[in-house]
C-alpha cells in the first residue's frame, strides 16, 4: 500500500513558526536555569569564605556579591528609608534602610536592618525600634540590592523617612549626598533591637526554569509532529 503525505504550505509555515518559538524559548528558560545555577555555585563558595571587613576603601561588588561581611562604624539614624509591602510569615510590614558610617572614612553602607510589622489601617505608623548612636560592630550578607517588589504608579521621593517600595544604594547615595559602597549590607549579627532578620534566602527557581523549558520543547515537538500526522492522513483520504 502507497502513503502518501499531502504537503500545504500554509499549515507548514505555521508549524515551523511555532517549532521555532518552542525551541528559542525552551533555549531562553535552558539560560536562565544555568544562571541561576552558577548563582547557587556563587552562593556556596561565598559562604565558605572569611568574612570581608569594610575600612572605608571602595570594595568592587562582583568581588563582595553574597560574602559574609564585617563592619564597625555609627548609625546615620536620621535618614531611615522603609521598604513597604515586605510580608513575613503572613504578617505585613516593611524592612528598615539606613546608612552606616564606616569607622575612619567618610564611606558608608546601606544596611538592611531588619523587618517591622506595621499595622495595616494605619500603615504610615513606624513602629518603635532602637538605633544604637555609640560605635557597633555589624555583620552580615553583601547584596547587590535590598529586593525589589512590583508596585502601581510612582514610588514615593526618597528622603530621610519616606515609605516607599524600592530603593537601592544609588538612588539613597543621590538623595541623602553620602559617600556608599557600591552594596547592600543584609545585617545577621550586630544588634541588641527588635527588629526581625529571618531573611528569605534566594529564590533561584531552577527546577521551575527546567520544566518551562521542557514545556516549550514540548510544544515545539508536537506542532511537528501534529504536521506530519495529518498531512499523511491527508494524503490516505
Amino acid at each position: 500500500m502507497r502513503i502518501a503525505f499531502r504537503f500545504k504550505l500554509i499549515p507548514f509555515v505555521a508549524t515551523m513558526l511555532l517549532v521555532a518559538l518552542g525551541i528559542a524559548l525552551g533555549q531562553w528558560q535552558t539560560r536562565r536555569a544555568d544562571d541561576k545555577l552558577a548563582m547557587q555555585a556563587k552562593v556556596a563558595a561565598a559562604n565558605t569564605q572569611a568574612p570581608l571587613r569594610l575600612d572605608g576603601t571602595p570594595v568592587d561588588i562582583a568581588q563582595a556579591e553574597w560574602r559574609r561581611v564585617s563592619v564597625s562604624g555609627t548609625f546615620v539614624a536620621g535618614w531611615p528609608v522603609y521598604l513597604d509591602n515586605r510580608p513575613q510569615a503572613g504578617r505585613a510590614g516593611l524592612y528598615v534602610l539606613m546608612p552606616f558610617r564606616i569607622d575612619g572614612s567618610d564611606s558608608h553602607v546601606l544596611v538592611l536592618r531588619g523587618w517591622l510589622p506595621v499595622d495595616a489601617a494605619h500603615r504610615g505608623r513606624i513602629a518603635p525600634y532602637a538605633t544604637p548612636a555609640r560605635r557597633v560592630t555589624l555583620e552580615g550578607i553583601a547584596r547587590c540590592d535590598p529586593g525589589h517588589v512590583l508596585g502601581l504608579g510612582t514610588d514615593a521621593r526618597l528622603a530621610p523617612g519616606a515609605i516607599v517600595l524600592n530603593a537601592d544604594v544609588a538612588g539613597v547615595a543621590t538623595a541623602s549626598g553620602l559617600r556608599f559602597q557600591p552594596f547592600v549590607l543584609q545585617q545577621t549579627s550586630g544588634g541588641t533591637d527588635t527588629l526581625v532578620r529571618d531573611w528569605p534566602a534566594p529564590a533561584l527557581g531552577i527546577e521551575k526554569h527546567r520544566g518551562y523549558a521542557f514545556q516549550w520543547y514540548a510544544l515545539a515537538l508536537t506542532a511537528f509532529l501534529f504536521f506530519v500526522i495529518t498531512g499523511f492522513l491527508s494524503g490516505r483520504k
